[in-house]
């Protein structure tokens, strides 16, 4: 390599005076990024408060390039959150919802949760409303796909007709969130939680548990 150019820890190459304009490593600053949202990822849910320093090092980088893909603890949070929300929604397509029988997309949706869940603790720490949320916010585009389904199962008979799907749209998430808390607590095992849930949502709905 050409001695004129060299580069930093945040992949981009520093060049000499009078050296072309400096170029992006584009695979290394990649790979940058995701250590570092898998580190915060990791970090955070356990420690919310945790620093920038901190979240370097669990990713095995330094401080410094952290902020040059992130100027602020701010920003890495928010692409954090704006990871998640993107992890939720693939999760969510790939479940098959719109084509699956209603009483199996409905479970297929609560494994959805509990996937993301498992995979995003901080959504259930007691100061995750501390943390910045995405544009969309999942709470926002989440439940419609939920009410979809459920308003396809009462069309096709699956799902009581009578109580509003908007109402046992938010009945649902409210009793997938009751699980999740029980299980931060350790009043449940993550197994005994959701199959609680599947079953009590699948009563509620009128499908068979």
């Amino acid at each position: 390599m050409d001695d004129s150019a060299r580069p930093d820890d945040a992949g981009t190459y520093e060049p000499a005076a009078g050296a072309a304009p400096p170029r992006r490593l584009r695979a290394d600053a990649r790979r940058s990024i995701d250590a570092i949202l898998n580190a915060a990822r990791t970090v955070v849910s356990e420690r919310p408060d945790a620093s920038m320093e901190e979240i370097a090092a669990a990713a095995g980088v330094s401080r410094q390039t952290v902020y040059a893909h992130f100027p602020s603890r701010d920003a890495l949070l928010a692409a954090l959150v704006e990871a998640a929300a993107a992890d939720y929604s693939a999760l969510l397509d790939e479940a098959g919802l719109d084509t699956a029988p209603p009483a199996d997309a409905l479970v297929r949706f609560l494994g959805a949760g509990w996937r993301f869940v498992d995979r995003y603790p901080l959504v259930l720490n007691a100061t995750a409303n501390r943390i910045p949320r995405p544009e969309p916010d999942p709470h926002d585009v989440v439940p419609p796909r939920l009410e979809r389904l459920i308003r396809r199962g009462q069309q096709e008979g699956d799902f009581d007709p009578r109580t509003p799907a908007s109402w046992l749209t938010a009945a649902v998430f409210g009793l997938q969130h009751t699980a999740a808390e029980q299980v931060a607590s350790g009043r449940l095992t993550a197994e005994e939680a959701e199959v609680l849930c599947r079953d009590s949502a699948l009563r509620l709905c009128g499908g068979a548990g």
